[in-house]
């Protein structure tokens, strides 16, 4: 395998010899349609990573993946009406709730990175190495601008959970903006607005190029972002493609794919933009 893992001819052989280990010989192999749905947050997208692996995985196995990149709340709100087959999150409560509620099954830690709190290079609450909580108590002291997602999220339900460390934002919201918006389109408006916000390290570092905006705060257990792959409880809904979605999970947990994970970015940005689990 190359440092780069970008070489898609080679892995395509590895991917299929992994694939038919795992869940015996693939029919139709090439000339297979199926389409296999998968609701993805957004900031696994943004990070590039799909656009390393799923044509891979279609080369393997020639499964057609349509990917519906949303937060992570809508990404289960599609698993609760059958609307998707597969799908990564990063909301380990939330995930906890839908398994309960009987919607998953099959979940298995795939990865993790780390939430940053970026802004302007002026700094102007003065977080710059502070804790997350510090830097969230600093901003809404200063009534520095700070820019939400507010769109329920994973990076949306961890920004949360630090608010609600400190009772909530301030009740005077002139300094907090929601975007509604995916990642990568919320650092261009903070960028523009000149807010605070929280992101994933990938997305940042990939939608960073020609931006003043900052890392401010990074390396703190608190920002744990860990991802997770689960399938829709085919008990639950007729018409899944159940198949190509125990495909598509037993190829992104698979050595080889974990392997690439590790290096992803580390060519471009000197570190990798995710790092493999294993369970």
């Amino acid at each position: 395998m190359t440092k780069t893992g970008l070489n898609l001819k080679t892995f395509a052989v590895v991917a299929l010899a992994i694939l038919s280990a795992i869940v015996g010989p693939i029919p139709g192999f090439a000339q297979n349609d199926n389409k296999v749905v998968l609701a993805t947050t957004t900031s696994v997208r943004d990070a590039g990573l799909l656009d390393v692996l799923l044509p891979m995985y279609s080369e393997a196995t020639g499964d057609i993946v349509r990917v519906v990149a949303v937060g992570s709340g809508h990404a289960m709100e599609l698993g609760r009406r059958g609307e998707a087959d597969i799908l990564i999150l990063h909301d380990p409560s939330g995930e906890e709730q839908f398994l309960a509620d009987g919607f998953g099954v099959d979940r298995t830690s795939l990865m993790h990175n780390e939430f940053v709190v970026v802004g302007p290079s002026s700094d102007p609450a003065g977080v710059r190495g502070a804790s997350a909580v510090e830097a969230f108590s600093k901003i809404a002291q200063s009534g520095s601008r700070f820019l939400s997602r507010g769109d329920n999220s994973g990076t949306h339900a961890k920004e949360l959970t630090i608010w609600n460390r400190l009772g909530g934002p301030s009740r005077d919201r002139s300094w907090y903006w929601e975007s509604g918006q995916g990642m990568s389109a919320s650092l261009q408006v903070a960028y523009e607005i000149r807010a605070y916000i929280l992101s994933d390290i990938g997305t940042y570092l990939r939608h960073s190029t020609g931006s003043r905006l900052e890392i401010m705060v990074s390396g703190d257990p608190a920002l744990n972002n860990p991802y997770h792959v689960m399938l829709v409880n085919p008990a639950r809904f007729d018409g899944l493609n159940v198949e190509g979605a125990r495909r598509l999970r037993a190829f992104l947990i698979s050595a080889d794919v974990r392997e690439m994970i590790s290096e992803y970015g580390v060519a471009e940005f000197g570190r990798p933009l995710f790092i493999p689990d294993v369970d």
